[in-house]
Order: structure tokens, then C-alpha cells, then sequence
């Protein structure tokens, strides 16, 4: 938020999701090499640069009353829980193959049902 603020950094202050998008590729694209590269030094670097990035993006989201930091962890942990069923409620696969399958279909559930709420708020 500082980096933002009144007082704040201006490169920062004047950024917004879209103009970040570069970053966030190069940024990726780096700690994807230093992953393949085994760089445990880099990779720890690479991954701050990706975190700031998240952060960046979530607080421009913030200011804008999209959603906030703590509505993104909450997202990120229900998704968690519902696509892990074998984790979370106790069922069971008999195999990775019947656990991929069942991923798949509970990814293709999400995309069906945020088609249909994007339908309905879309006049």
C-alpha cells in the first residue's frame, strides 16, 4: 500500500493489472528457468518477484473494490478443498487415472458454472 500511496514509488502508483502483464510473463518465464536450472538461490528470489507481482495486482484490485487480499487466499483455499475430494471428504480412487478424471471434471463444473454466472450479470 505504501508504494502505492500518496507519497509512494511513481512507477508503482501509475501501474494497473494490464500494464503488469509484461512483468508478470518475464517474471514467470525466470523462475521457470531457475526451477529447470535446479537455482534454489534464484528460484527464492524469482518466487519474491511473482509474490510482489500478486500482491501488486491484488492491492490495484483493492483500490478499485474488486476484491481484497484476504478474498483471494479464501478462493484459492476453497478451490483447494473441492478439487481434492480424496483429501478433504474422504474419497477414494482407485487409481491416478480415476483421480485425474474426476479433477477434470470438477475443473470443467468451475468453468461451467462461472459461464453461467458471467451470463447472468452480462445485461
Amino acid at each position: 500500500a505504501k508504494l502505492r500511496g500518496e507519497n509512494g514509488c511513481p512507477w508503482d502508483r501509475k501501474q494497473t493489472a494490464q500494464t503488469l502483464v509484461k512483468y508478470i510473463r518475464n517474471e514467470t518465464e525466470e523462475l521457470i528457468a531457475a526451477i529447470e536450472n535446479k537455482d534454489k538461490e534464484n528460484i527464492c528470489e524469482e518466487l519474491g518477484d511473482v509474490l510482489y507481482l500478486i500482491c501488486m495486482i491484488t492491492a490495484i484490485n483493492e483500490e478499485q473494490g474488486n476484491f481484497t487480499f484476504p478474498q483471494v487466499v479464501q478462493g484459492i483455499n476453497e478451490k483447494l478443498i473441492r478439487r481434492h475430494p480424496h483429501v478433504f471428504a474422504g474419497t477414494r480412487y482407485k487409481d491416478e487415472e480415476e483421480l485425474a478424471r474426476q479433477w477434470e471434471a470438477i475443473k470443467a463444473e468451475e468453468k461451467r458454472e462461472h459461464r453461467q454466472a458471467a451470463e447472468k450479470r452480462e445485461p
